[in-house]
């Protein structure tokens, strides 16, 4: 029967584990206010669906240990399974600068300079960047000036690729530089090149990441069926020393779960704009 000390006990415990979840939360780096917006919302399901978790596991075992462990799992499992979805959205980003640096390209050829140039592919922009691309039409529009809104771009999109085409735009603004529509030419063969790479890698990887998505699952579901169907057989981990040698064993299927994980995932390359760094001439 469960008491009220083993249930406070797994609400504790439960807490501390999601409370390690919001600090590494709050550690990301900062986004698009509207993305940002939609990882705060999917970010909240997250965290409420793990605290419900990880308190049922708490009451159902009575274990502190395995509240925390259930409640850590909830949040950072659907993360690795949502994991193709973000690498898809990676892929189209890149590929939409690439369409969106094409566009200037030629719209350029008929435009009186580059802010009017981007005001007009703003309406067009391709749909994976176009609220970040219209965004810097309307700072635009209200009177401010081409180079921070240039900056504020690369905030939005923190891209890599996108820092590539954002530099060449500074300098061209601020240097006059020569030759523009033909560099962003060259700038969007080379993003489109990386997109089609991304795509081969994460086509290699894919049998990788199936695999450990059947060792998550299996080692998930044999831990539920034995304290569903087998509860005697765990007897031992009742007592603290239990809880500890639990504590240890979840830490080391924590720690060859994350080193699965890693080995399927797609490290970008660095930016080339830091965040906090203002964009000049001479670092473009």
């Amino acid at each position: 029967m469960t008491t009220p000390t083993s249930a406070w006990g797994a609400v504790l415990g439960v807490g501390l584990g999601l409370g390690a979840c919001l600090i590494a939360l709050g550690c990301r780096t900062r986004h698009s206010e509207q993305h940002r917006r939609s990882r705060e919302r999917r970010d909240g399901r997250r965290l409420a669906a793990a605290a419900v978790a990880g308190v049922a596991a708490g009451v159902v075992t009575e274990w502190v240990v395995a509240a925390v462990l259930v409640g850590v799992a909830a949040w950072c499992v659907p993360a690795f399974l949502a994991r193709n979805r973000e690498q898809a959205r990676q892929v189209a980003r890149i590929e939409a600068i690439a369409g969106w640096a094409e566009l200037l390209r030629d719209t350029l050829a008929g435009a009186a300079g580059l802010e009017q140039a981007i005001l007009a592919s703003a309406p067009v922009a391709p749909a994976a960047i176009h609220p970040e691309i219209n965004a810097l039409a309307l700072r635009l529009e209200a009177g401010q000036r081409l180079a921070p809104s240039l900056q504020q771009l690369g905030d939005d999109l923190a891209d890599p690729t996108a820092d590539l085409v954002i530099a060449a735009l500074h300098l061209a603004a601020t240097q006059h530089a020569r030759n523009l529509g033909d560099l962003l030419g060259s700038l969007a063969a080379a993003a489109r090149d990386l997109a089609s790479m991304r795509l081969r890698i994460d086509a290699g990887r894919a049998r990788t990441r199936t695999s450990v998505r059947i060792i998550i699952a299996t080692t998930t579901a044999f831990a539920g069926l034995l304290v569903t169907f087998n509860r005697g057989y765990l007897a031992a981990y009742d007592t603290v020393t239990g809880q500890l040698v639990l504590a240890l064993v979840g830490s080391l299927f924590a720690a060859g779960y994350a080193g699965l994980v890693k080995i399927t995932a797609v490290t970008p390359p660095a930016r080339l704009l830091a965040p906090a760094t203002p964009l000049t001439g001479g670092g473009a």
